[in-house]
């Protein structure tokens, strides 16, 4: 469910009763609706003829001022203007925050707790947690509280109604963000354009190493293939030649030699004598 999705049924038993509320009944009606618990916005209630009358009447028209405050404003504004505005009581000082919770997340994601303290009158941190907890069951806002960094991050929150003649400042602000998107979009394209054509281009240099490589390989191991048996049969032939060229008289030594291990030893010794 989205946020804020069952507020309007919050409000809708005050839209019927402001039908026939006239006067004091609906200054009533406009104290009830700001304190009553899960009603959050209110932009139908003002619209209701008997609410409008509020505004011209001395007496009650600081109350159409009180649910315009909690339509469009925030609690600054409240500590602003308190002394034209009907007293609030805890109950409407908690909701007030809360919406001007919403209000401070709509200009930045990341909230720090000195900036909430300050804008929201809050005395410590312990009670600023509390409320935004309050607030993220009510189904107000989303977020996640980091106590290292002292702030609050923004996920989602609820809308609030649109102050009148402020619709062209939002429409101004979706067109910067849109303008804004599609700058970061075309950036991102082009960057993963480029890295593509980097993957590529390194891909292909990695497959030409690889081709020159095994043709290296290949063509070492066939050399040594052919180098093999050649290198041994040069190796018989030098010593061949290196024996036909001892001189003559070492190898009738050699032949000596070899006859006389030739003769039996029984011999060799009889002719010792």
């Amino acid at each position: 469910m989205d946020l804020g999705a069952n507020f309007h049924a919050k409000l809708e038993p005050y839209l019927l009763m402001a039908k026939s509320a006239k006067g004091a009944a609906a200054a009533k009606l406009v104290q009830d609706a700001t304190a009553a618990p899960g009603v959050y916005v209110f932009s139908e209630l003002l619209e209701q003829p008997s609410v409008q009358e509020l505004g011209k009447n001395e007496q009650h028209e600081s109350f159409l001022s009180l649910l315009q405050l909690f339509a469009y404003k925030t609690y600054q504004d409240y500590v602003q203007y308190k002394d034209r505005l009907p007293p609030l009581n805890q109950a409407q000082i908690t909701k007030l925050k809360h919406l001007s919770i919403v209000t401070l997340a709509a200009e930045r994601r990341i909230l720090p707790y000195s900036d909430l303290l300050r804008v929201l009158d809050m005395p410590n941190i312990r009670e600023l947690e509390d409320l935004i907890i309050d607030a993220i069951y009510l189904d107000v806002l989303r977020g996640k509280l980091d106590q290292n960094q002292a702030q609050f991050e923004i996920e989602y929150t609820m809308g609030r109604d649109i102050e009148p003649g402020k619709l062209g400042n939002i429409l101004a602000a979706l067109n910067n963000w849109t303008s804004a998107t599609s700058t970061v979009l075309t950036t991102l394209d082009n960057k993963i354009e480029s890295i593509a054509a980097q993957t590529a281009t390194r891909r292909a240099g990695k497959e030409d190493y690889d081709k020159t490589l095994q043709t290296i390989v290949k063509e070492v191991t066939d050399k040594q293939k052919d180098k093999g048996p050649q290198r041994r049969g040069t190796f018989d032939r030098e010593m061949l030649m290196d024996v036909d060229d001892l001189p003559e008289q070492l190898k009738g030594k050699n032949r000596n030699r070899a006859s006389q291990e030739a003769i039996p030893k029984q011999q060799r010794k009889r002719n010792k004598y």
